[in-house]
């Protein structure tokens, strides 16, 4: 299964009473596609704010985005939790409903052993027959799987990329020995063009909800042989990479990209707590972001 060079972390739309707004949805998908260029959507990660979603909610978004976006880009639903059986149930039931892949982040709280991770992805990679997304954020998680670890799982062959948020040095790493088929991508969309210069296949992004075609055409001059227009696109979107999380002061995941979105014309809606949307400055930070 081949996901392209760019994934967007899909937010979720909610409506004024803090439901998902499926008509908002359906636009959304079509936009980060057409306009922005995404090659696949992640469903349900922490950008769609998987915390404050039922499990029922995503079933229903994993249905729905598969058949909206119909086969114009790949789906990878968000079933990952710290609870090895739930996210086999969720698993199978992304696979019910027709998504391309899932994304499996490491456990988080409950701290498991390198061993134990092992076991956890090795049994839900058992439970099914799609293709297998890590997902290392130990920022998110605070345990982190380490390279060696990634290596081993990389040998299951259903278990064929990796999002990496831990340093370029796990990047180099992974990328040095692991398999043919297996795939790197970066989850910092600053680290971005970096990370492709020491062997990531591509970006699961957020800021290319809002900036995906300048950074799929980063991707394409860095990979086409080009890395000097390369490095000249990643300078001038860097305030952006960094300023969506920063904003000016660090603010949680997607509160800042929902706000851009809206700027935009989506009607994507506000976040649910216990996040809560940008205060006025936040909010003017955001918009010069952009000007």
């Amino acid at each position: 299964m081949d996901f392209g060079r760019l994934i967007t972390a899909m937010v979720t739309p909610f409506n004024d009473q803090g439901e998902i707004h499926w008509e908002e949805t359906a636009r959304l998908i079509d936009y980060l596609i057409v306009e922005q260029k995404s090659e696949t959507l992640v469903v349900s990660g922490t950008t769609g704010e998987s915390p404050t979603l039922s499990d029922s909610e995503k079933v229903q978004l994993f249905e729905f985005t598969v058949k909206h976006a119909a086969g114009r880009c790949k789906i990878i639903a968000g079933t990952g939790s710290n609870n090895t059986a739930h996210s086999i149930h969720l698993t199978q039931e992304a696979e019910r409903v027709g998504a391309d892949g899932v994304l499996l982040v490491v456990p988080y709280y409950n701290k498991p052993s390198q061993e134990g991770m092992f076991k956890h992805f090795e049994a839900i990679a058992a439970s099914t027959k799609l293709p297998v997304m890590l997902y290392n954020v130990p920022g998110r998680t605070v345990a982190s799987l380490t390279a060696a670890t990634t290596l081993r799982l990389a040998q299951i062959p259903n278990i064929i990329a990796t999002k990496e948020c831990a340093s370029l040095e796990h990047v180099t790493l992974i990328a040095a020995d692991a398999p043919e088929h297996f795939r790197v991508y970066t989850g910092d969309d600053a680290s971005g063009l970096p990370a492709l210069a020491v062997g990531a296949h591509g970006i699961v992004s957020v800021a290319s909800h809002v900036i995906g075609a300048e950074m799929k055409t980063m991707i394409d001059s860095f990979v086409g042989g080009d890395p000097l227009q390369a490095a000249k696109i990643h300078q001038k979107l860097f305030p952006i990479f960094k300023g969506l999380f920063e904003c000016p002061q660090p603010l949680p995941n997607p509160v800042a990209v929902k706000y851009a979105l809206t700027m935009r014309g989506l009607n994507v809606g506000s976040v649910r707590l216990p996040l809560i949307a940008p205060t006025e400055e936040e909010q003017v930070y955001i918009r010069g972001l952009f000007n």
